[in-house]
């Protein structure tokens, strides 16, 4: 096992500059995920750990070995390949021993080494099948045995699960996640598929247009996007534009596309500032419920804060005179409200605000996560969410709305 290093990691081809100095750190023993769409570069660092494609510029360090001209051969790392690359003449046991062969490993030996690894991927009743009497998952299984069976010090996966139907992909990302944990080798893994991303590894590094947007456990990728490209691609969100009305502690209180709502920064290195135009990211499961003793409230959202006393906003009879004594009590509770909030502001919304936000399967991911039964579903017309039950109240808590900087375009530059 070894730590992975890539420093200021650049590779072109002609015009296009497929990794745009990338640095990146993959710990020893990790399950690495390389992230993004499709021709953003995660092929290309995979290759150049492996050196099967040197950097125009940057270093690759495997510990505190640099190894920008170790030969591929010389790294010892394996590759596992999205179409499997099996020998089909070959059986399972003999394609599993192929490595072992090359490198001159005694017989007695490599029986034992490849006998442990099929047991490893549960493969030991099939040693002796050939490729084409097996399913894509057994074959699957396969490649990696062959990979692991040299004792590798890094293994690299290129989008290994992509052939295989659904039901094999979610059977397979179990057994890849226990193979990986029971051997504890270093695994960098390339996907475009959030769901294996986030199912399966200790850290990702998500990139676009060769460049390294951020790097974070699934939670924290999930929870606190930096930007607007990786809050729209890990997990599913609604983006709504907006700007900032004010800024109090963590909190910043928001103008958007439908109303006015509590929300927080999710990168503490962004200053947000009144003014500021914003996007909001609010995942499905965001809004909350509760059930109040009578029901109606209005659709429009109403920004409060906390139950906190204190923190609570007084709602004096419009005709009422202010005693100096009220207005220096109103005084230190804003002073509280803005420097030691007992808890996060939240926004409440109405049934067609919901409605508007979630609809389809982000309205069905809402309902599960506040336990609501969904039993119109299997009557409503199909693609249609079942009512929502209008006496319900529901909120937003400021912590649930991720506040982003609005990205700049090519429109907005002319």
């Amino acid at each position: 096992m070894v730590a992975v290093k890539l420093i200021q990691g650049t590779k072109r081809f002609g015009k296009i500059t497929a990794l745009d100095h990338v640095n990146l750190k993959i710990r020893s023993g990790e399950f690495f995920f390389l992230l993004g769409p499709s021709g953003c570069g995660k092929t290309t660092l995979l290759r150049a750990i492996a050196g099967l494609g040197l950097l125009d510029e940057g270093d690759v360090f495997f510990d505190d070995r640099k190894m920008n001209n170790v030969p591929p051969h010389k790294r010892n790392t394996s590759l596992v390949f999205q179409n499997y690359a099996l020998w089909p003449h070959m059986t399972v046991f003999d394609n599993v021993a192929y490595g072992l062969v090359e490198r001159k490993v005694p017989k007695e030996k490599r029986k034992k080494m490849v006998s442990d690894v099929l047991e490893l991927v549960r493969l030991e009743h099939i040693a002796q099948r050939r490729p084409s009497e097996m399913s894509g998952g057994q074959q699957q299984r396969v490649a990696l045995a062959r990979a692991l069976v040299v004792e590798p010090d890094v293994v690299l996966l290129d989008e290994p699960l992509s052939n295989l139907d659904a039901h094999l992909r979610n059977e397979m990302r179990y057994e890849l996640k226990r193979i990986q944990s029971e051997t504890g080798v270093t695994m960098i893994y390339v996907t475009h598929d959030q769901k294996e991303a986030l199912a399966m590894a200790h850290t990702i590094a998500v990139l676009k247009d060769g460049r390294l947007r951020q790097v974070g456990t699934p939670e924290s990728l999930y929870q606190n996007p930096e930007d607007v490209f990786v809050a729209e691609f890990v997990g599913r969100t609604n983006l709504l534009k907006g700007k900032v009305l004010e800024v109090e502690g963590p909190y910043l209180s928001l103008e958007t596309t439908i109303g006015n709502l509590w929300g927080r920064r999710s990168c503490k290195k962004d200053e947000l500032q009144a003014g500021q135009e914003i996007v909001c990211s609010i995942r499905p499961e965001a809004v909350r419920t509760t059930k109040p003793a009578s029901s109606g409230f209005s659709d429009s959202p109403t920004s409060t804060s906390t139950t906190c006393e204190q923190c609570s906003p007084q709602r004096a009879d419009s005709t009422s005179q202010s005693t100096d004594e009220e207005i220096d009590s109103n005084q230190d509770r804003n002073e509280h409200k803005a420097s030691d909030r007992c808890g996060p502001p939240y926004t409440e919304i109405g049934a067609k605000l919901v409605k508007r936000l979630f609809m389809g399967e982000y309205e069905e991911r809402f309902y599960k996560a506040n336990n609501i039964e969904l039993q119109a579903i299997e009557h409503a017309p199909r693609g249609s969410p079942p009512p929502l039950d209008t006496s319900f109240r529901l909120f937003l808590s400021a912590d649930e709305v991720i506040v982003l900087k609005k990205e700049t375009t090519k429109e907005d530059k002319k």
